[in-house]
């Protein structure tokens, strides 16, 4: 035990920065300096700081710190989706990883809110005009929703996973989801495949359109015609899946294959496949996007697009700190690559 502590006692509390100033033999505000790491501080009164704050054992205040900056020291990751489909669909939990991922060496705060109702964006908006958090993670927005551009008005720091259209003025990060749905059907026209059908995502959310141009430009590549009866739009889940593959195969049972724009939807079709006594990949072959888990455990196994959704979610953090850092809101657009693996689905 130091002698600082000896003199100090049990009971006197927690060091104060006054204390650690006394001790340093410099005043409250240098303190203050060298805690929150300004350059305004020579390599000799940095050093004496330090150790006085590491003889007395000093532990900084962070909430004063984050008032006195005007900063909460937490962001928010807003999902507007139901409870159900955020727990059934792989991809929130690796983006959530991949923001924990940027988190963990920092002393941001992370609040998750789901946002599956008008009622809780109400709520979420009332929230975030009281500016309780320094900045926003958007994932899976739909063209429509009015949250961007709230936090526009609200000057608040944003950045969403994937624009809403091709001239998003919010930061973003993205997978480049049109080369990789061309990739999936090139892919099956390469294995012979000739009634090549899609069951996509909602076409109100710019991904799932960018996988239906990909999908018809590997068409148009092959010579092959996109014909509407071939395209069935569904909403990224289990049940949406199987839905358009029954509708697919009553209005084009000669279908020899089918790219799913997520593997939860490739997973519903696999199953009415079965149902229907459709072989995979002998009689349909079937492609997925996103490379989670799903695919693996899947029979037979599932091709599919990987798009790389962890480091989604810590591109996606890493451009909000800066943000935040800065002061001022950035608009950088990133998009990474995305890569077809190959099983026997196909």
């Amino acid at each position: 035990m130091t002698a600082a502590r000896t003199v100090r006692g049990r009971g006197a509390g927690r060091p104060t920065l006054e204390e650690v100033a006394a001790r340093a033999g410099v005043g409250r505000g240098t303190v203050s300096r060298v805690i929150n790491g300004s350059p305004r501080v020579s390599d000799r009164t940095r050093a004496a700081v330090e150790a006085a704050v590491a003889e007395l054992g000093y532990v900084p205040n962070r909430a004063a710190r984050a008032l006195a900056a005007n900063r909460t020291d937490a962001i928010a990751l807003v999902v507007p989706e139901t409870e159900t489909r955020f727990f059934a669909e792989p991809y929130f939990s690796e983006v959530v990883r991949g923001v924990g991922q940027a988190l963990a060496e920092t002393e941001m705060q992370l609040l998750l809110t789901l946002v599956g109702s008008d009622r809780e964006r109400r709520r979420l908006a009332q929230y975030l005009t009281g500016h309780r958090v320094d900045g926003v993670l958007l994932v899976g927005v739909h063209a429509d929703d009015p949250l961007p551009e709230l936090l526009e008005q609200l000057d608040m720091p944003v950045v969403i996973s994937g624009p809403r259209s091709e001239d998003e003025p919010l930061a973003s990060v993205d997978s480049d989801n049109f080369a990789g749905a061309r990739a999936a059907v090139a892919h099956l026209v390469a294995r012979g495949r000739r009634s090549i059908a899609t069951i996509t995502g909602p076409l109100d959310v710019y991904g799932a359109r960018r996988r239906l141009d990909g999908y018809r430009a590997a068409l148009a590549e092959a010579g092959l015609p996109a014909a509407p009866h071939l395209i069935s739009p569904a909403d990224f889940t289990e049940e949406g899946g199987r839905r358009a593959m029954a509708d697919l195969l009553g209005r084009a049972p000669e279908v020899d294959a089918v790219f799913a724009a997520s593997d939860v939807m490739a997973s519903g079709a696999r199953q009415v496949l079965r149902e229907r006594g459709r072989r995979v990949p002998e009689d349909v072959s079937l492609v997925g996007f996103d490379d989670s888990a799903i695919a693996r455990h899947m029979e037979p196994p599932l091709t599919s697009v990987r798009q790389p959704i962890e480091e989604m979610g810590r591109a996606m953090t890493e451009l909000l700190l800066a943000q935040i850092a800065a002061g001022e809101p950035s608009r950088p657009r990133l998009v990474l690559p995305t890569e077809l693996v190959v099983r026997s689905s196909t």
